[in-house]
């Protein structure tokens, strides 16, 4: 049902190679094949011998190679790594002379080389403020039930002004968030409903980008991308609106006001349109353990083959504490 980031949109996408809905940048291209020039598997043809003497020292040519060859075997054979090449022959010496050190399953993952931007993106501001409060509605989804049962949020007139502090435990570190009612009243006052009823405790975020764009997508009991809470929440959108590191938005299909519990947090590049919520910001500890995250890298072999897919080091929440 949802999906963030792709070439489209962010919310919604079927693990499936081809583009999905709810991708929020453009599906990267497989990697190409090396190329291998003919004859790189032969070995150049020989003219034939001209005489007895260029055949005999053809002949002693080819003995000498036997032995060298042989050598070679048994020094491979007796010295265990002597075929590695130079890279795979330093790791195994590194490996053999030191301890790895004591961590946690998620902190032992590959860390991959990331470039992740320092800087933050500052957080988007309305040039026209909302009607305080704002009227808000969430209509059931009728194209699909929800992935886990529970009430949607009260609707009618909603604050819209002040923020909300959230605290997001996971399994790779805490996670916190200021949501602004200023920015999205009915998307602050639906992800606190869910918080509070505990909708997002024990999913995994699913979703994992790391380059072109940069961001760890969540809030999916089925851990596809597809789930949902069975009700939509409005768009509140503006032009003004930019993503990047620090910034929080919700996932959604390419149809308008179909978001509804699959959210997205940026921690680094994101070239996307003005389509999809912002409704809060990622504290400093929250984005070093997105970064940690990102540098765990990206399973590809469960992702939809756009370059993005389940992190390596998984992102559980265990709870979510307001304020």
């Amino acid at each position: 049902m949802s999906q963030p980031p792709q070439p489209g949109e962010p919310e919604g996408q079927a693990p499936d190679p081809g583009p999905q809905p709810g991708q929020p940048y453009p599906q990267q291209p497989y990697p190409q094949q090396p190329y291998q020039q003919q004859g790189w598997y032969g070995a150049p043809q020989q003219p034939p011998p001209s005489s007895n003497k260029t055949a005999l020292w053809v002949g002693l040519g080819v003995l000498g190679l036997v032995v060298v060859v042989a050598v070679v075997a048994i020094t491979g054979f007796v010295a265990p790594g002597f075929f590695l090449s130079d890279s795979k022959g330093k790791s195994a010496v590194a490996s053999s002379s030191s301890a790895a050190p004591t961590s946690s399953s998620q902190d032992t993952a590959t860390q991959s080389p990331v470039n992740i931007p320092s800087a933050r993106t500052e957080l988007p501001k309305r040039s026209t403020p909302l009607a305080d409060p704002t009227d808000c509605a969430y209509p059931a989804d009728t194209a699909k039930e929800a992935a886990k049962k529970v009430n949607p949020p009260a609707a009618g007139p909603t604050p819209a002004s002040g923020t909300s502090a959230v605290t997001v435990k996971t399994t790779a570190g805490d996670i916190g968030l200021t949501l602004d009612r200023g920015l999205a009243p009915c998307t602050v006052a639906n992800f606190l409903s869910l918080a509070q009823q505990g909708y997002y405790d024990g999913t995994s975020c699913h979703r994992l980008g790391v380059s072109g764009l940069q961001m760890l997508q969540c809030g999916d009991p089925e851990g596809t991308g597809m789930g949902g809470p069975g009700y939509t929440i409005p768009d509140e959108i503006f032009p003004e609106l930019k993503y990047g590191r620090g910034i929080l938005a919700m996932a959604k299909t390419q149809n308008p006001d179909s978001g509804g519990s699959q959210f997205f947090m940026v921690f680094g590049e994101a070239e996307l349109p003005p389509e999809y919520t912002v409704f809060g910001s990622i504290s400093d500890a929250g984005l070093q353990t997105l970064d940690k995250v990102a540098r765990g890298g990206v399973d590809d072999a469960k992702g939809p083959g756009d370059g993005t897919g389940p992190p390596r080091i998984e992102v559980k929440f265990q709870s979510i504490a307001v304020g």
